[in-house]
């Protein structure tokens, strides 16, 4: 079985880069927080690494409940991945996710006193495997599953402000901190877009935004996504920082407008897909943010 488990995450959710992703998004989730309540100390604990730890286990199991959600599609679309190819069972994911659920569980119930944040993100995760018990309406109906399953991310992101709250006794609902979620929601909600844009060569039976709006119009959807964030960003740290970070950052954004012109213009060359180009936009503009914020500190 634990070779099994290796074949899984080697391919479905490789541990070093989603253990990274987890700490980026914990790290500028938590340092954003800090500074713009202008804490000057701080320490490092088992409530962070509890926080990392249960971003990492709860898309881990996210994951394993779209195997088990998306199993009949899958198994004519991808037959070569893990589970659809019988290199891996449904018991051997079921397993995997029974360890990860027990594990947020008694880290969160030891190092954390925020249990009604987890409790809240756990009942959402568990909603979402089951499809708000509205399968028959969700399940055909991607711009619903959209609506319904993105904002799973905006829970997340208070679950990691309120181990911060918590930690250094601050108001957990503040303007800030709700602009701080959206502004870490958004990545999300490109990526998950950006993911099922297609050129219209390489469509298939699989739903996609570029077969639903076209694949212009779903490849600017995603350019506005990120707009919006770059707008927010530079409301949110303009008193932290020099006008020089804000023109970055629009220069970041400059720079995935002339890829997404690119890719408009010419759908064929897949190296500018946005499948391709969101997530690397995205962990560009994350470690920008977490950069700026942890040079807040130090100057």
């Amino acid at each position: 079985m634990i070779k099994r488990w290796h074949i899984y995450l080697k391919e479905m959710y490789p541990v070093i880069p989603r253990l990274f992703l987890g700490i980026i998004l914990f790290g500028v989730i938590y340092f954003f927080v800090l500074a713009k309540v202008s804490v000057a100390s701080f320490s490092f604990g088992m409530e962070e690494v509890t926080g990392v730890l249960t971003i990492f286990f709860f898309l881990l199991c996210l994951r394993i409940a779209d195997e088990f959600k998306d199993f009949e599609l899958d198994s004519k679309l991808f037959k070569e991945r893990p589970l659809p190819s019988g290199r891996v069972t449904k018991n051997d994911l079921k397993i995997l996710a029974g360890i990860s659920i027990a594990i947020m569980i008694i880290l969160n119930v030891i190092f954390t006193r925020n249990l009604i944040p987890f409790i809240v993100l756990a009942i959402y995760g568990i909603l979402m495997s089951v499809w708000f018990f509205a399968k028959k309406y969700i399940q055909p109906n991607l711009l619903l599953a959209l609506i319904t399953h993105n904002p799973v991310q905006v829970i997340l992101n208070f679950y990691i402000i309120s181990i911060v709250c918590n930690k250094y006794q601050l108001e957990l609902f503040t303007l800030s901190n709700v602009l701080i979620a959206c502004i870490l929601y958004l990545p999300a909600l490109g990526w998950e877009m950006g993911r099922k844009i297609k050129a219209p060569q390489n469509e298939n039976e699989y739903v996609t935004y570029s077969k639903i709006f076209g694949y212009k119009r779903a490849t600017i959807i995603v350019f506005c996504v990120f707009l919006l964030q770059a707008i927010l960003i530079a409301i949110a740290i303009y008193d932290i920082t020099s006008i020089y970070t804000i023109i970055g950052f629009a220069l970041a954004l400059f720079i995935y407008l002339f890829v997404t012109i690119k890719f408009i213009q010419n759908p064929t060359n897949d190296k500018i897909n946005p499948k391709k180009v969101v997530p690397i936009y995205i962990y560009v503009v994350q470690i920008m943010l977490i950069g700026v914020i942890l040079a807040n500190y130090i100057w």
